[in-house]
């Protein structure tokens, strides 16, 4: 999907990341339906052959903006339950209520029906389910919850509660992601071990 570099100039690491801003900016705000090559090439600030020579679709340029643009969730130990479900509240919060919100939810709503995109994501939520789902497993296997807990009401609660919280919270609002994040999991440990 991208181009290997071939002989000349090496690549400028600010291009690349400028393209990948442009390209999840652009598609944040007009969806699959309004992604263009031209587009992105103008709110980059680079000309159209610039794209054309690192990725020869708009599906792959999209595939490489949201694989290094978007924060993965990923599977964190810190040793104790309340410490990676923080991590992972405060990952869902960056997600949703950072500057690539509107691409990370634009994906959610579109992924699907994007070819090549379509496969990536669904991979993507995979892994980030199973990274989920082992934060939980390891919290149950050292007995900080118990077994008879409903591992996927859990994390719905949390993500739940994390992305609605940065959805709904304005934009100028200056907060501590990792601040919410424990605050979140202490009222849902709290909740859970009642």
């Amino acid at each position: 999907m991208s181009a290997a570099p071939g002989p000349g100039r090496p690549r400028d690491p600010d291009v690349d990341r400028r393209i990948a801003r442009a390209a999840l900016d652009v598609f944040g705000d007009t969806g699959w339906s309004g992604f263009a090559m031209e587009v992105v090439a103008r709110r980059a600030g680079i000309g159209k052959a610039t794209l054309y020579l690192r990725w020869n679709s708009k599906e792959a340029l999209l595939t490489h903006a949201l694989n290094t643009g978007l924060i993965r969730v990923a599977d964190v130990d810190t040793g104790t339950l309340h410490g990676d479900l923080a991590e992972l509240a405060a990952q869902i919060l960056t997600l949703y209520g950072g500057p690539s919100s509107r691409a990370a939810l634009r994906l959610t709503l579109e992924a699907g029906a994007i070819p090549g995109v379509a496969e990536n994501y669904a991979a993507m939520r995979d892994a980030q389910l199973r990274a989920a789902r082992a934060i939980v497993r390891r919290g149950i296997d050292r007995g900080e919850l118990p077994d008879t807990v409903s591992i996927t009401m859990l994390l719905d609660t949390l993500v739940g509660g994390a992305m609605m919280h940065a959805l709904s919270s304005p934009a100028d609002r200056d907060e501590d992601p990792a601040a919410h994040a424990r605050q979140l999991v202490d009222f849902l440990l709290h909740s859970a071990l009642v």
